[in-house]
């Protein structure tokens, strides 16, 4: 491919990765997340690269953020790809101890690295659950409310470990927090 000057957003086509859009720009290379294979950094300059132009399109402003939540959105929900969410770096290498009240048994240890994956799985997974409640056919509008609530409740009930996330951005959300002040 000849052009090498192309934006975030940019929809590409890979002889053999397949379809992508650049999520990142480099020197000399853009990082595209393609739908099958996940996110790769290519050559601006590979031949097996080739921009895809959308027919029909009409123009609209958009800043690069919200750009990127769009790319994400979608992506989640068709490619069942995860963000990368880092911990917060006291947490590091930390270990989680469970300790019964009975001192006479013995206490669970758990890197706490390993307890924050499962959070953020669990997470993923609600999401997953909010897309496919939003985009089924058969469930009314008043269904679809009423789901959403129980997912906005356990979100608000994992709010606690919000403390273990490195930014805040990645926190959960209850009822509360959604509410406009």
């Amino acid at each position: 491919m000849e052009q090498t000057t192309l934006g975030i957003g940019t929809r590409l086509q890979h002889t053999q990765y397949g379809p992508g859009v650049i999520v990142g720009i480099r020197f000399a290379t853009y990082l595209i997340s393609f739908i099958n294979h996940g996110i790769k950094e290519i050559d601006k300059t590979d031949t097996k690269l080739d921009e895809i132009i959308p027919e029909n399109v009409t123009e609209e402003i958009e800043t690069h953020s919200e750009v990127e939540k769009s790319l994400l959105k979608i992506l989640r929900l068709w490619g069942g790809l995860t963000e990368n969410v880092p911990l917060g770096e006291k947490w590091t290498k930390g270990m989680l101890l469970l300790q019964p009240f009975d001192k006479s048994l013995k206490p669970k240890e758990i890197p706490i690295d390993d307890f924050f994956h499962k959070i953020v799985m669990l997470r993923d997974r609600l999401r997953v659950l909010e897309q496919n409640i939003n985009s089924n056919k058969k469930l009314s509008d008043e269904d679809k409310v009423n789901m959403q609530q129980y997912i906005t409740r356990c979100y608000g009930s994992l709010t606690t470990f919000n403390v273990l996330f490195k930014n805040k951005e990645q926190w959960f959300v209850g009822d509360k927090g959604s509410k406009e002040d």
